[in-house]
């Protein structure tokens, strides 16, 4: 598993290059690869920002402190949903992003981080609720199956 959490998708392939000539140099089977990044479903992209970037500032400021990292500003955290690792938005944006990276990572699974702080319960249920009913079965039928 690939721990995605910031950045383009796409600058990880080598990682996964590398793990695959290190299994055929050595003889070994390369297992599929998965990844797993933050995000946040809700049901328009507006709602899933409104409801994540408080939180999500809270906690990745505190991280950011232990690792010498400036606070974030929003326009970063927006950058990131953009072109980056955040899969925030509504089930369509979602599955569009998770469809786009698993496609040009070749990887065999997307594992969703789907809290980042203190979202209220109801928020996240609802998080949860749209991803295995909405982004899954979108993302199944972009991939083709």
């Amino acid at each position: 598993m690939l721990a995605i959490i910031g950045g383009a998708p796409k600058r990880f392939a080598s990682y996964i290059d590398l793990y695959q000539r290190a299994a055929a140099q050595f003889g070994t089977t390369a297992h599929p690869v998965g990844m797993h990044s933050p995000g946040f479903i809700a049901n328009t992209d507006e709602e899933a920002r409104k409801l994540h970037w408080p939180h999500y500032r809270v906690i990745r400021d505190r991280i950011g402190a232990l690792r010498g990292w400036p606070p974030i500003r929003q326009e970063e955290y927006e950058r990131e949903i953009e072109h980056g690792s955040l899969y925030i938005g509504s089930p369509e944006t979602v599955a569009r992003k998770i469809a786009s990276a698993v496609k040009a990572l070749g990887v065999g699974r997307f594992d969703l981080i789907y809290t980042a702080g203190a979202q209220p319960i109801s928020a996240r249920m609802r998080a949860v609720e749209l991803y295995g009913t909405k982004v899954i079965p979108m993302v199944r039928d972009i991939l083709g199956g």
